[in-house]
């Protein structure tokens, strides 16, 4: 190559050739070498750029208005930030999404990119930045630590929506096949034995009801990320920012990001604390356990086909193995498990990051916001996965799920208003004994109760809604 094919860059460490056509600069570079962690870079959070862009553009217009930025200047950096936040940059942000400094790398990552965007509108070339600076313009009035977590709150609340959508849709799927399989008899069961009858129906649409209570904890969490800490800059003093600047810039960015951002009250203790991202990894682990445990229910039900319980069918989408014709594996509630397995060890990331800050900056927030990331990403993918390979093709077998029941030796509680406990315990310890049904003993060789009385407890609505029979 020859040197045309680069400019030179310099920061206070020295000079380095940067490739003539990128957008990023000198920080972004050196990030790049310094940061080889997990291999995924900032653009694979492509709501993340976006935020940024949001977040300086909203800097650019308040400090406009205050009079610190000269208009010219802040028009390029507000129609570089609209080309970057629609995407057309992405492949620009090159910073591992783990990395030290705090995000220092990443935010000059977006300064570098939307300063030489903003200078080619402005008729320069890329890294002639004493028309519009990094540092001093794009920059201007905000620190890593205040623009970094703002960008940081945005995207997540972006996101969040998302996840949001999919884990709704799913609990409508098993709200619809609780209506589905309302009129299937089942046997419920309480530590793997069986208990007393259900319906199918109830148990999906408990499945249904249990996804559903996570969709108002998830706007809990983001009513508390809506809170920022934008003209805080380096530790909640507001150094380097003009009077007004937070609450103008807070108004700026809300109307930009289409969020009801809030001003912390506390830019001091805004800039270090970290307890909401602490409350939302709580609520994603929540949800990701309910999940696991709703998958090993659903890989219960469906074991077999024909040595297990096999009360449903899920639907048969891959062979199951190398070497047995013919077998069938729960895959995909299997890989739902794996992935809240994740998602609960990335908690332990968050909590674990959070308790490490010191004084006024916790620096561990790259790490916190790769852990909610993929985990709402993550997360967001299984539950399209369950919904659409999964949840919308189980069938029931529902001849054979009541055939358990009336076989089963838990029906007898149904007669313990009738007889009382100590008879009903006698005939499930023969029937146990014996392999009879808890019928032909109760009815046709102890006498304890007529046809007309069993008839009248055993009825399907009874079974599944008891009336109080005596």
């Amino acid at each position: 190559m020859s040197t045309s094919d680069f400019r030179l860059e310099h920061d206070f460490l020295g000079e380095r050739s940067i490739p003539a056509a990128a957008y990023y600069g000198i920080q972004t570079l050196r990030a790049r070498e310094n940061f080889a962690i997990t291999g995924i870079p900032i653009r694979s959070e492509p709501l993340f750029v976006q935020s940024f862009a949001y977040v300086k553009k909203a800097a650019a217009l308040a400090n406009a208005e205050l009079g610190v930025l000269p208009a010219n200047i802040a028009e390029a950096i507000a129609q570089a930030c609209d080309r970057v936040a629609a995407g057309e940059f992405d492949d620009q942000f090159l910073t591992d999404m783990i990395q030290g400094g705090a995000g220092t790398s990443v935010n000059m990552n977006a300064n570098e990119v939307i300063a030489n965007v903003a200078l080619e509108i402005m008729g320069h070339a890329k890294g002639d930045y004493q028309f519009c600076h990094p540092n001093n313009h794009v920059n201007c009035s905000q620190s890593t630590n205040d623009a970094y977590p703002t960008a940081f709150r945005i995207a997540l609340s972006k996101k969040l929506v998302g996840y949001s959508e999919v884990l709704g849709e799913l609990a409508e799927a098993f709200g619809a096949k609780g209506d589905e399989f309302r009129d299937v008899l089942k046997m419920g069961r309480t530590q793997l034995q069986d208990a007393v009858p259900m319906s199918m129906g109830d148990e999906f649409r408990a499945f249904a009801n249990n996804l559903r209570e996570e969709l108002s904890r998830i706007e809990d969490s983001r009513r508390l990320i809506s809170e920022i800490n934008m003209g805080a800059t380096a530790i909640g003093t507001g150094v380097n920012a003009p009077q007004g600047y937070a609450e103008l810039v807070t108004k700026h960015l809300s109307t930009i990001s289409g969020l009801e951002l809030v001003l912390a009250g506390d830019l001091f203790e805004a800039t270090y604390d970290t307890g909401a991202y602490v409350q939302l990894s709580g609520v994603l682990k929540r949800t990701a356990l309910k999940l696991s445990k709703i998958c090993n229910d659903l890989r219960l039900l469906s074991s077999g086909p024909r040595c297990g319980i096999n009360e449903i069918n899920l639907p048969a989408i891959q062979p199951g193995s190398s070497i047995m014709p013919g077998k069938v594996n729960p895959v995909i509630p299997e890989v739902v498990n794996q992935t809240a397995f994740y998602v609960t060890g990335a908690d332990l990331t968050v909590t674990m990051a959070a308790e490490a800050g010191q004084l006024q900056l916790n620096v561990m927030e790259p790490v916190i916001s790769f852990a909610l990331f993929t985990s709402i990403s993550y997360m967001t993918n299984a539950c399209r996965t369950l919904r659409e390979k999964c949840v919308v093709g189980i069938t029931a077998n529902k001849e054979h799920a009541q055939n358990l029941v009336y076989g089963s030796v838990g029906i007898v509680t149904q007669l313990n208003p009738v007889l009382g406990y100590e008879a009903s315990a006698d005939i499930a310890k023969e029937a146990l004994k014996t392999g009879k049904s808890v019928h032909a003993i109760a009815v046709t060789e102890r006498g304890l109760l007529s046809q007309a009385k069993w008839d009248e407890i055993f009825t399907f609505e009874n079974l599944i809604r008891p009336d109080f029979i005596q």
